[in-house]
């Protein structure tokens, strides 16, 4: 299963990014594979918020136009939520510990822990994530 962070669904929807084509290639490829795709809440609501923002990217979606986008990829087969389970809490204390982790790396904890949890491959371009001990990573923008 692969976890996506919400960077890689903004850089292939934001045609002015210098990753655009990569990532809306390897998305397109990801969401039409019968391997899992995962969305959770925090990425699709972070795509929302960020995609609409006319101080985060050039072009802004609207409100109706990002929630579309969103409810085409939740209508795919392979397209899965997901949520915390029983662990989620032990795991991600674990990494905020192990990896030192303060302020607006909590978000990304969240994530790595989710991915960590579920066995799931954490999609991002983010660096940042090398960080989470045991943690498997795929960068789309170098395909």
């Amino acid at each position: 299963m692969k976890l996506l962070d919400a960077n890689i669904l903004l850089y292939a929807y934001d045609s002015d990014s210098a990753q655009h084509a990569t990532c809306l290639t390897w998305l397109e490829a990801a969401l039409n594979d019968e391997e899992s795709v995962a969305l959770p809440w925090q990425t699709i609501l972070a795509f929302v918020r960020i995609a609409t923002n006319a101080r985060a990217v050039r072009r802004p979606l609207t409100g109706a136009e990002a929630c579309a986008i969103v409810g085409s990829w939740l209508q795919r087969p392979n397209v899965v939520i997901l949520d915390a389970g029983e662990r989620f809490w032990e795991i991600f204390e674990g990494q905020v510990v192990e990896a030192q982790v303060s302020g607006p790396l909590v978000t990304d904890t969240a994530l790595a822990a989710l991915a960590l949890e579920h066995g799931a491959t954490l999609c991002s371009t983010d660096r940042d994530f090398r960080r989470f001990r045991g943690l498997k990573l795929v960068d789309p923008s170098t395909y």
